[in-house]
C-alpha cells in the first residue's frame, strides 16, 4: 500500500514537471493558442524602394505575407496572387518578401524585381525589400511567422518559395500554406469572406 502512494506520488510529480517544462520550452500540451510576445506591427521591414513599411496601417485587413522569387516553378503565382489582391483589397494586404534562399531564384536587383513584378505580372500590391526567410539571417518577420513563441499560434519554417502566411485584422496568427497551395485556392478564400 505504501509502495503504491509513493509510486502515485511520483508519478504526478513528474506530470507537473513535464507540464512546466513544456510550459517554459514553449510547447503547449493542450493545444490551446497563447497570446504571442511581440506584436507584428512592431516589426520593422522596408519596401523594396527602401521606405519602412508601417504594418500597423493595415491594422483592420488581413495580410497575406509571401516570399516571392521571379525566376521560380512557382513564379506564376504571381497572377494569382494579383488577383486576389484585386478582388479583396479592401479587407486584404498581399506583401510579397523577395528572397534568394531557395535554388537562387530571385538574383535581381531591388530595381530588377520591381520590373519584373510589373511587366510580366502587373502587380500593385507591396513588395519589400529582399530578405532571408530561414536561417541565421531571418528577418524578424519571419521570425514571427516561424515561431510559435513569438506568433502565440504555430511554429513552422518555409519549405521553398511562395509559402504564405495569414495574419487577421488585429495582427493574430490565422494560418500558413506551402508553395503547392494557389492564391485563389478555397484554403486561402475561405478566410476572406
Amino acid at each position: 500500500m505504501l509502495n503504491w502512494k509513493i509510486t502515485g506520488l511520483l508519478t504526478l510529480k513528474i506530470i507537473v514537471v513535464m507540464s512546466l517544462l513544456n510550459n517554459i520550452l514553449g510547447r503547449d500540451t493542450d493545444s490551446k493558442n497563447v497570446p504571442p510576445i511581440t506584436s507584428i506591427y512592431e516589426i520593422q521591414i522596408n519596401s523594396l524602394t527602401g521606405e519602412p513599411i508601417d504594418l500597423a496601417k493595415f491594422k483592420g485587413k488581413k495580410i497575406l505575407f509571401v516570399n516571392v522569387a521571379s525566376k521560380c516553378g512557382f513564379t506564376p503565382q504571381y497572377a494569382g496572387l494579383q488577383e486576389l489582391y484585386d478582388l479583396h483589397k479592401e479587407n486584404l494586404m498581399i506583401i510579397g518578401v523577395p528572397c534568394n534562399q531557395f535554388g537562387a531564384q530571385e538574383p535581381g536587383t531591388a530595381d530588377e524585381i520591381q520590373e519584373f513584378c510589373s511587366i510580366n505580372y502587373g502587380v500593385t500590391f507591396l513588395i519589400t525589400e529582399k530578405v532571408d526567410v530561414k536561417g541565421e539571417n531571418q528577418h524578424p518577420l519571419y521570425a514571427w511567422l516561424t515561431d510559435k513563441a513569438q506568433n502565440g499560434v504555430k511554429s513552422s519554417s518555409v519549405k521553398w518559395n511562395f509559402q504564405k502566411y495569414l495574419v487577421g485584422e488585429e495582427g493574430q496568427y490565422i494560418d500558413y500554406w506551402t508553395s503547392m497551395t494557389k492564391p485563389m485556392s478555397g484554403k486561402i478564400t475561405k478566410h476572406l469572406q
